[in-house]
């Protein structure tokens, strides 16, 4: 008879069809239902067929009779002990047709219960070739890929699996039983499985064999990811040139291709993540790279001193167990707007102090999470709102990866599922790590690039002058561009020095090269310069001192082979200013000329001997003074801002003298205006601009007066003085000028020969000022309580802001400057004779 009602779903299954269609229709396998006692009960017409035997013929009989007569009862009774033992069977046998020939099938057997509840056996049956015989068996090979540790299938001309190891069933999870008479694409439907069916097709059209085809399909024992094999396909020909089938060799290269993928990804990581020298920038391209390869939300926390390029500790415990202050520099999320994040990018976050966090960054090492426990007593208790935010969004999933370098602890970085169902893995931890200590180093070097780049400002800032004073001889402005626009220091420097008398110098410089060397030594320079212009020297003999300085540098920089290694050259332009007499003496060291602008805007360049830049062998300098009439504009200037490498120097100052002709315009516009002429390509070296308006002091702030060499001549000196006082309004100043007149003048007809001249000056601060012919210059002393003279100078130096001598070309200058404030202290009693002068 048929097989019953109740076992033809199961049958048809077997088979391969689809529940509904006749049985009479089943094709491939042949199925047949045994009883426990082995007494055939169903029967399939694709049975049938197999093997000419009716449903009558077998219905009521033994299974083992089916059996093909090499195989006696014995063996019968122990495939039958064998599937009650292991639950089935699947295997080679050899069944009996009706003609009583012999037909090699694949069998499987596989227990099923029906409605009644009684075990029964199924049993299904696959001829592989039309002669009936096995391609493996044919070929001697059963025994061999049975044992093969690589997945073996062996396929007919119909595509149909008609023998497998047991290998393969491990390696993708499909059991022999699912596999057996059905293509592939019948056990896992899928447009993959069909394109590798094509290439079947193929080698079994050709004969070519295809080594090494790789392609992906999911497992229906691991649905959370894709599978990829290497897969070689050859044809099964006999000894007579005969097709027999498809030999598939597949190995799972699953973790090769991942491993692969992930190399690809570390590589393209160093592409992606730190293109710039920015540490919150390199921290958003982290967290941009990871969402959504293989995290759905990503935060990069960073130490707050890591923006800052200041030094860090190497973990919390250096830190005395105190929780550093992080800021926020990445955040990247698959949703749209980021509403997983507590804490916009940019701002400070809150670390929880008994936390993974705080774990992490004292020991230095991950911390993984698979499955986030929210449950109530997790450290999630001290903090709701973090945990309200992974309730409502779905983590299930966390990664918390300490971001150091170089022994240092930078922060932290934090990757969550909440889409993707799967947790992350050990693997997917050694991903991450890998990919952050990439962004370490990045960071890393950002943040040292930032304390460079500060150590640098600062030192540019302390070796260019802060703030320029003029005083009331001229109005300045400025300008500084670097070569080094990384940086920002360079050799070139300029400095306005307000001197004795009201006058100011003017000077700019140039090192050779640019950078940091060039910016030492340029301010060692510039330190020279201040130092020998507090001496009053005039321009001339400044440069030929300042050459002796560098000469001298130079000489005590050099290396082990004699080469210079910082100090190269420089050149430099020196300047002094007088607004009493609108005179202006200067003198240059192989440093280009300035422009001088009159006020109606003709510009000009003084001729001004070149000399020689500063510190080559027997450098000479001249001086050249000038008049110049008030309201002009002094402009010093580096020959980077009028060289280019398309034009020679000449053109360049005609440039800069065409933007200079703008009278009237204020100084700080007109540098804009020089500066917007410069090539909008990085310069190739320093540039700086210096710009000075004269003025000019009113008659009635000056007065002088010519004395005699008579000592009498003290008394009339201190009434001159306080007479010019009170008309000035400052009178509370009398008795101090009277006391420094007194001595000053008095030294001078003591000491000193030729005509004296005493004059006072008043702007900012009120000067007294007394020549002489001779050019000895007073020292100052500190007289011994007996002494009765020697305390002149020491007074003047107590009563004023600030005293000096300074050189003529006829003698000398003694001069004292006092601050205008009325609260200025009057002196007390001043020690000696009672009416004399000391001296």
């Amino acid at each position: 008879m048929p097989i019953g009602d109740d076992m033809i779903p199961i049958a048809t299954r077997a088979a391969g069809q689809e529940e509904g269609q006749p049985a009479g229709q089943l094709t491939g396998v042949a199925v047949a239902v045994v009883d426990q006692k082995g007494t055939v009960v169903g029967w399939t017409r694709a049975a049938e067929r197999l093997t000419g035997f009716s449903a009558a013929d077998v219905i009521g009989r033994s299974a083992a009779d089916l059996l093909a007569a090499t195989e006696d009862d014995a063996k019968a009774w122990a495939l039958a002990e064998r599937c009650r033992a292991e639950g089935g069977w699947c295997g080679p046998v050899g069944l009996c047709d009706r003609d009583g020939d012999r037909l090699d099938v694949n069998l499987n057997a596989a227990p099923l219960t029906g409605r009644d509840g009684r075990t029964r056996w199924l049993l299904s049956a696959t001829r592989i070739t039309a002669d009936g015989s096995s391609p493996v068996n044919r070929l001697g090979l059963d025994s061999l890929l049975s044992r093969a540790p690589i997945g073996i299938a062996v396929r007919d001309l119909e595509l149909r699996c008609t023998w497998v190891n047991d290998a393969l069933a491990l390696q993708d999870g499909i059991t022999r039983e699912q596999r057996l008479g059905r293509r592939l694409s019948e056990v896992l439907p899928g447009g993959e499985a069909e394109a590798v069916e094509t290439v079947m097709r193929q080698v079994l059209a050709s004969g070519v064999p295809r080594v090494d085809h790789a392609y992906r399909l999911s497992l229906p024992n691991d649905s959370r990811r894709e599978h990829e094999f290497s897969t070689s396909f050859f044809r099964l020909d006999d000894g007579d040139g005969d097709i027999l089938g498809l030999c598939a060799m597949i190995v799972d290269v699953t973790d090769r291709y991942r491993a692969r993928e992930r190399l690809t990804t570390l590589s393209e990581a160093s592409t992606r993540i730190g293109t710039t020298l920015d540490v919150m920038r390199t921290g958003q391209e982290l967290a941009d790279f990871a969402v959504p390869r293989f995290a759905d939300y990503v935060t990069v926390d960073l130490v707050e001193s890591v923006p800052l390029g200041e030094e860090l500790l190497a973990r919390i415990g250096a830190m005395g167990g105190r929780i550093p202050a992080f800021r926020r520099a990445g955040l990247a999320s698959v949703h749209k707007g980021i509403p997983e994040s507590l804490w916009p990018r940019g701002e400070p976050v809150l670390v929880p102090a008994f936390s993974p966090f705080t774990d992490v960054l004292t020991s230095g090492r991950s911390h993984l999470e698979p499955v986030l426990d929210t449950s109530p007593g997790t450290w999630l208790d001290q903090d709701p709102e973090r945990a309200a935010k992974i309730r409502l969004h779905g983590m299930h999933s966390l990664m918390i990866v300490p971001i150091h370098a170089r022994g240092e602890v930078l922060g932290v970085a934090v990757f969550v599922r909440t889409d993707d169902p799967a947790p992350f893995e050990a693997d997917d931890l050694l991903f991450a790590e890998e990919i952050v200590n990439r962004a370490a180093l990045s960071l890393d070097n950002a943040r040292r690039y930032v304390r460079e780049r500060a150590t640098a400002f600062a030192l540019q800032r302390n070796l260019l002058p802060r703030r320029l004073n003029g005083g009331p001889a001229v109005e300045v402005a400025s300008r500084y561009l670097p070569a080094d626009t990384e940086d920002g220091v360079g050799g070139d420097w300029f400095d306005v020095i307000p001197l004795s008398g009201a006058r100011v110098a003017l000077v700019v410089g140039d090192v050779v090269g640019h950078g940091i060397n060039a910016a030492a030594t340029m301010g060692r320079l510039r330190t020279a310069v201040h130092t020998l212009a507090n001496m009053d020297l005039p321009p001339d003999e400044l440069l030929a001192q300042l050459d002796d300085t560098i000469t001298r540098l130079t000489e005590e920089d050099l290396d082990a082979l004699g080469r210079p290694v910082a100090v190269e050259g420089a050149t430099c332009l020196y300047a002094v200013y007088d607004p009493v007499t609108r005179r202006c003496t200067m003198a240059r060291a192989g440093h280009p000329p300035p422009a001088i602008i009159s006020p109606q805007g003709e510009v000009t360049f003084p001729d001004i001997p070149p000399g020689l830049p500063l510190g080559v062998d027997r450098a000479y300098f001249e001086a050249v003074e000038l008049e110049l009439p008030e309201g002009c504009v002094l402009a010093f200037y580096t020959d980077g801002l009028i060289e280019r490498r398309d034009t020679d120097i000449d053109a360049g100052m005609h440039r800069l003298g065409a933007v200079l002709a703008q009278p009237g315009l204020p100084l700080e516009e007109l540098s804009t205006a020089v500066v917007g002429t410069l090539s909008p390509r990085a310069p190739s070296d320093d540039a700086t601009l210096l710009l000075a308006r004269t003025h000019a002091l009113s008659t009635d702030q000056v007065a002088s007066w010519e004395l005699s060499g008579d000592p009498a001549v003290v008394g009339r000196a201190r009434a001159l003085a306080v007479g010019r006082l009170t008309e000035w309004g400052l009178g509370h100043l009398a008795p101090t000028t009277e006391l420094i007149v007194s001595e000053l003048v008095t030294n001078a007809i003591r000491y000193g020969t030729g005509p004296i001249t005493l004059r006072l000056i008043r702007h900012h601060v009120l000067v007294c000022e007394v020549s002489d012919a001779n050019d000895s210059v007073p020292r100052l002393r500190h007289a011994r309580a007996t002494d009765e003279g020697g305390r002149g100078l020491f007074l003047v130096s107590q009563l004023s802001h600030r005293r000096g001598t300074r050189y003529t070309t006829g003698g000398k200058i003694v001069w004292a400057e006092q601050e205008l404030s009325p609260a200025f202290q009057e002196p007390g009693p001043v020690p000696g004779p009672a009416g004399r002068p000391t001296g």
